[in-house]
């Protein structure tokens, strides 16, 4: 049969425009079907314009730690439309970069919700298009809980373009998205409460981390709640009255879910071409990312395997190699470095010291909390907490950890090192840079060993 397309992708954001524009500049007929800006989640309300809102957030610090160091400042003002505003120029911008990015290699574009007909075919808009082979990009979506009143929260997608700030907001949630934007609204002068059903937030990271974090936000001026939960959400004047389970009740300018992301599956007629999906709408795909449609793949936060853009990319470019080349796809999903950038901000690479001991390793843990030299004399309290996991068989680092300033930065580095099968002798050997925060990854003694 002869098919419009070699390949047909449903969704632009990060995996969908890589593999597109690589399968195009290979010789494959690509068309993209994109219903939103150009760059997906990460560029548009994600990653990018988050990040750009911390470090917007972070300024307000950095005036007031500055007196330590001999700076007087006039008491700083802030402008959020200038931040927002500012921030919609620079996601424009990286938009026309995706589109070239797509049109360069020959991807035609099709503007519009991409949904299934038959195992080679997707309807956009009023048009009927064929392919040999569809993948599907569409990534996730923001989950609000079924909770009486849920009209009147915000999502984070919400976030990038507000009118104004709120006063305050009751952020809820206890995961990336959550205790990030608690730390950018609790830096740009907006009294922060942040609620989580749990007894520790960040569900899924070393549990050392996860207290450490937690004191650190409390610490910053974030009001933390834990074991409470919302009842019902309702309307008073401008601001929100929230009902918690407990009975007790908050007035707020905003409540802001951020209670995880599901796959955004709904509408793109899956069941009925046959594309099994799990209870959470999550496309089940095998290890060379195909569905249970031959024809039909899928890649990125659409599966639910890790939320990541870099991973998207990743599975992206093992399905090309896949395709052109024949490589069988061995993405390890173990040792992925990760940052959450809440402020202080968290890296960290490989086992958690509770996954190394669910998994039978016999580890030693070697850790420390400290007083980064930078707040000697900013005056300020935070402290940076740094954990190394160790196999004692083979001394091989199973996970490394970081709370504190750079530790995105600082982590990449170690993901570099434990993905090689790095040791312990082998950090001890490596000369530290001093004076910095990171040197103490490779100046861990029997003194840092945790009593376990």
């Amino acid at each position: 049969m002869d098919y419009q397309y070699d390949l047909f992708v449903i969704g632009a954001g990060s995996g969908g425009v890589r593999a597109s524009r690589i399968a195009a500049s290979k010789g494959f007929k690509v068309g993209v079907a994109e219903a939103s800006a150009l760059g997906g989640t990460c560029v548009n309300i994600g990653c990018v314009p988050k990040k750009l809102f911390v470090y917007g957030s972070e300024y307000s610090h950095v005036a007031d730690q500055a007196r330590g160091y001999g700076w007087e400042f006039t008491p700083p003002t802030f402008n959020w439309t200038t931040l927002r505003d500012n921030k919609t120029k620079e996601i424009e911008r990286l938009n026309g970069i995706y589109k070239n990015l797509l049109e360069n290699p020959g991807v035609t574009i099709h503007k519009g919700v991409g949904k299934l007909l038959d195992a080679h075919t997707v309807q956009v808009g009023d048009d009927v298009i064929t392919s040999e082979r569809i993948l599907i990009a569409v990534g996730a979506e923001p989950f609000v809980p079924d909770v009486v009143g849920r009209e009147l929260a915000l999502v984070s997608d919400d976030m990038f373009y507000l009118d104004q700030l709120p006063s305050s907001i009751l952020i809820v949630g206890g995961g990336y998205i959550a205790v990030e934007f608690a730390g950018i609204c609790n830096g740009l002068g907006v009294t922060t409460t942040l609620m989580y059903r749990g007894d520790k937030l960040l569900r899924g990271f070393d549990d050392d981390v996860r207290e450490f974090a937690t004191e650190e936000f409390a610490k910053s001026g974030i009001n933390v709640e834990l074991n409470s939960d919302i009842a019902k959400i309702e309307k008073e004047g401008d601001q929100k009255r929230v009902t918690l389970v407990d009975g007790r009740t908050l007035i707020v300018g905003e409540v802001l879910y951020a209670t995880g992301r599901k796959p955004k599956t709904a509408g793109l007629n899956l069941e009925a071409v046959g594309v099994e999906t799990t209870s959470n709408g999550a496309i089940v795909v095998d290890n060379a990312y195909r569905s249970s449609i031959d024809s039909i793949y899928a890649v990125g936060d659409v599966t639910d395997k890790v939320q990541l853009t870099p991973v998207a990319i990743k599975e992206a470019m093992a399905l090309i190699g896949y395709w052109f080349d024949g490589i069988e796809p061995s993405l390890d999903y173990d040792n992925i470095p990760t940052a959450v950038f809440c402020q202080p901000p968290i890296g960290t690479v490989g086992l958690s010291e509770q996954e190394a001991d669910k998994r039978g390793f016999d580890i030693d843990v070697y850790q420390t909390d400290f007083r980064a030299m930078k707040h000697t004399l900013s005056g300020a309290q935070e402290r940076s907490f740094m954990k190394l996991i160790v196999d004692r068989g083979s001394d091989r680092v199973l996970g490394a950890h970081m709370v504190g300033d750079y530790a995105g930065e600082i982590i990449q580095g170690l993901g570099i090192a434990i993905k090689a099968g790095a040791t312990k002798a082998h950090f001890d050997s490596t000369v530290g840079v001093h004076p910095t925060s990171a040197e103490e990854f490779v100046t861990f003694s029997a003194a840092s060993l945790k009593k376990r």
